[in-house]
């Protein structure tokens, strides 16, 4: 998730402040259809599904199609375990974001569960979170996940820094607890003297905020560009930072894949796929892979910079994401995108969401046909 976007994605601050205890949520949650934790080989339901099912939603709206009001009435559906979603508003508080992630047809949500952008904590009420709940069930959502305050830096050598993301950290994870979501998304930090150090202090500070809150939600560690004194933008220094976590909590950890960050860091999404993954897989291993954030880029490959830009529209184009969507490896991992709203957010995600499910009817067709897949060949840019 890049900066921009949260004062619009960003959930109301002004709610009740006093909360029940985080044990006392833990005890009323509920976690319906929990994704799979891990990608497997093998995904949990058979291609053979996923590819009627995506037919059928293929002949419901055409790649070439644009969004129109009759739309908006009856999204593309998601299909049975693509998993795909967007990060919504939850603007007015938290409950609203599940009607808003209906509207795009998602089957993964990602929201802030406070204002990302200040310092200022709200913690969750019992009536606040049963309606979250009540509003989830209405929905199609299966992966819930919340990305924390762009304030945090647990890496910070500054001792009050350190000290008070340390506070706000964990505020998050108790919300998470509370809301009964299945993820939280974090930005490794800024080291700012010694990037080992910044890794040490930002591994304790994670196990020290585990440790604190337990419970089920997993902390996803986001790829970053590599810019500056930012940890993340390479496999090792995320293998190295997990590697630290305290044992008893390391389970709780894992990562979180941004197509944009990865190739703004060096990591050739276009023209070497496989060994992308290859990387990934020798460094950290595919277990540890829980969120992806599909976003194409605004900037050139390796520029470090972290501009997001619609799918298929800027500097990765289509086939990456059409060799996403068909990758079997990657086919129970929650894909949320994070790409510019345009006018209007719900439409604009919509768009973006039945783009990616074509690419996986497109794939389907391919394997379905009597010359089988055909990895060259390219479907339409973008709808």
């Amino acid at each position: 998730m890049s900066r921009k976007g949260a004062r619009s994605a960003g959930g109301s601050a002004r709610t009740k402040r006093k909360t029940s205890s985080a044990s006392s949520a833990g005890a009323t949650r509920s976690k319906a259809s929990a994704p799979a934790a891990a990608p497997s080989t093998s995904p949990s339901k058979s291609r053979k599904t996923r590819t009627s099912t995506a037919r059928a939603a293929a002949g419901r709206s055409a790649a070439g199609a644009t969004s129109s009001p009759a739309d908006a009435a009856q999204p593309l559906p998601p299909t049975p375990d693509d998993l795909l979603g967007a990060h919504v508003s939850s603007a007015g508080g938290t409950h609203e974001a599940p009607g808003r992630a209906r509207a795009s047809a998602a089957a993964a949500m990602q929201i802030f569960s406070k204002m990302a952008n200040r310092w200022a904590e709200r913690e969750c009420l019992d009536e606040e979170c049963q309606r979250f709940r009540d509003a989830l069930g209405g929905t199609t959502v299966r992966a819930t996940i919340a990305h924390d305050s762009y304030l945090i830096n647990l890496a910070s050598p500054d001792e009050v820094l350190r000290a008070r993301s340390i506070e706000s950290f964990i505020a998050e994870l108790r919300r998470c607890e509370a809301l009964g979501l299945h993820y939280l998304v974090s930005h490794p930090g800024n080291f700012m003297d010694d990037r080992d150090a910044g890794i040490a202090r930002n591994a304790d500070a994670i196990s020290e905020s585990l440790l604190r809150v337990p419970g089920d939600v997993v902390l996803c560690m986001e790829t970053t560009v590599g810019a500056g004194t930012s940890i993340g933008g390479t496999f090792e220094e995320l293998a190295a930072l997990i590697a630290r976590v305290d044992p008893r909590v390391r389970a709780r950890v894992g990562v979180c894949v941004d197509t944009c960050h990865v190739y703004s860091a060096g990591y050739d999404l276009v023209g070497d796929y496989e060994g992308v993954w290859a990387r990934f897989e020798d460094v950290l291993g595919r277990e540890l892979l829980k969120v992806m954030h599909l976003n194409d880029s605004k900037t050139p490959f390796a520029s470090h910079r972290d501009r997001h830009e619609l799918i298929a529209e800027g500097s990765l184009g289509a086939i990456p994401f059409q060799r996403i969507m068909n990758d079997e490896r990657l086919a129970t991992i929650p894909k949320v995108i994070e790409t510019p709203k345009l006018d209007d957010a719900e439409t604009t995600d919509r768009r973006m969401l039945e783009r990616l499910r074509g690419y996986l009817a497109a794939g389907a067709d391919r394997r379905a046909s009597p010359a089988g897949p055909d990895r060259t060949t390219s479907t339409a840019p973008h709808a």
